[in-house]
């Protein structure tokens, strides 16, 4: 398996040399050991908690684990010892050099909360995701999400285009290292096999007890609503049980980053905002194996199309935040007159409005909800289109084309 070098390498060694710990959280199976492991001097030693005994060591007597992996140490799954926390503290705190540290973990929630609490201001906190476009096919410096003309002309030189064909091919395969890699080609097998090994390891830490088979239908009716504003009622109705466990269990899917939220855009003069968060899942190929859609081509034209190319264009727009170390300024709007803009970015004083379809000759009429952020305290920046279209374009001076492939 040929390795798929990481935009977040750099930063990693970068901060290593400032920080005494740097904490990697994500989805399980991104890679966030391999791409450690593959960066890492020889003289760390590495340690895993999904080793029992090792686990048990470091909940009962985390100062003798300490002693017997010495600095400069990688930890992986800390988040089943969070007793290793206030031990990493003194040890930072008695002078542990930069970079002593590295851990990894799979419940951010959790992970950050334990950090912030133990570690404030000791410790950088960084997200892995899954495999970014950029990453497989980028030939350009990593940079955010930019809607610079010039940038977008220059990439455009770089890159091959990619028809909506291709899109949703990437679409339907999904961003699994395992996957793109070619380390396992069965997709199926590996999506099932990911479903039972999260239900078994995460879920049941959280959860005792819980059904497995009701829990994958519930994750099955969340990923058939990726794009939509949140309805907790009409997810626990099509699976049969109440508002509140599903309240619970969607509270389990974000802790282990399989769901995350894109909250809407509001101000004091936009009082007609639907404040419902929309969700989305980290990988599309998850999504395309949980509604049953067995091929690309299936997909692209099936009724779930619009709603999982959304997805998708957001998780690689989020990704190129993440991996520079940046919380992604990313909102929606969705007003109670209907009026959707399906992302809005807020940075550097301004307001950036962004439509995603699957057309490949986008036209004005697409943006005419931009206009509504006229109202916004927020000057408005440039907008765009983003679709399949293969070229940059504009729809006007204010407002570009951009394909898909190019994010």
């Amino acid at each position: 398996m040929q390795y798929i070098k990481r935009d977040m390498e750099s930063l990693i060694l970068n901060l290593s040399q400032e920080y005494s710990c740097i904490l990697i959280t994500g989805p399980r199976q991104v890679g966030k050991t391999t791409m450690l492991e593959h960066i890492m001097s020889k003289d760390r030693h590495i340690v895993t908690l999904d080793d029992l005994q090792e686990r048990a060591l470091a909940k009962n007597d985390p100062s003798m684990f300490l002693k017997l992996h010495p600095t400069p140490v990688l930890i992986d799954e800390i988040q089943y010892a969070p007793e290793l926390f206030s031990y990493i503290k003194m040890a930072i705190d008695k002078g542990a050099p930069a970079g002593s540290f590295w851990l990894t973990g799979s419940q951010a929630y959790k992970l950050m909360t334990l950090a912030q609490e133990s570690l404030a201001g000791r410790t950088a906190i960084l997200h892995l995701s899954s495999i970014s476009q950029h990453e497989l096919y980028g030939k350009n410096t990593l940079s955010r999400f930019s809607l610079d003309l010039d940038v977008l002309l220059e990439k455009q030189k770089n890159y091959e285009a990619a028809d909506v064909s291709l899109i949703f091919e990437r679409i339907w395969t999904g961003s699994l290292p395992g996957l793109v890699s070619k380390k396992y080609s069965n997709r199926d097998v590996f999506y099932s096999s990911y479903l039972q090994t999260y239900i078994s390891r995460d879920i049941r830490e959280e959860m005792s007890g819980i059904d497995q088979i009701k829990f994958i239908e519930f994750i099955r009716a969340a990923a058939c609503r990726i794009g939509q504003l949140l309805n907790i009622h009409s997810i626990a109705v099509d699976v049969e049980i109440s508002d509140d466990t599903a309240k619970r269990w969607l509270a389990l899917l974000e802790k282990s980053d399989i769901i995350y939220y894109l909250n809407p855009y509001s101000n004091n003069l936009l009082k007609r905002t639907i404040k419902n968060p929309k969700m989305y899942f980290f990988d599309t190929g998850l999504v395309a194996y949980l509604t049953k859609y067995s091929s690309s081509e299936i997909l692209l034209n099936g009724a779930l199309n619009g709603a999982i190319l959304e997805n998708y264009v957001i998780n690689e727009i989020r990704n190129s935040y993440l991996n520079l170390g940046i919380e992604p300024p990313l909102y929606y709007y969705h007003d109670r007159d209907n009026n959707e803009i399906d992302i809005i970015i807020e940075q550097d004083g301004l307001i950036y409005p962004l439509e995603i379809k699957k057309s490949n000759n986008p036209n004005v009429s697409m943006i005419k909800a931009f206009n509504l952020l006229k109202k916004s305290l927020i000057p408005l920046g440039t907008g765009a289109i983003l679709c399949t279209k293969e070229n940059v374009s504009a729809i006007d001076s204010e407002n570009l084309i951009i394909p898909i492939y190019l994010l």
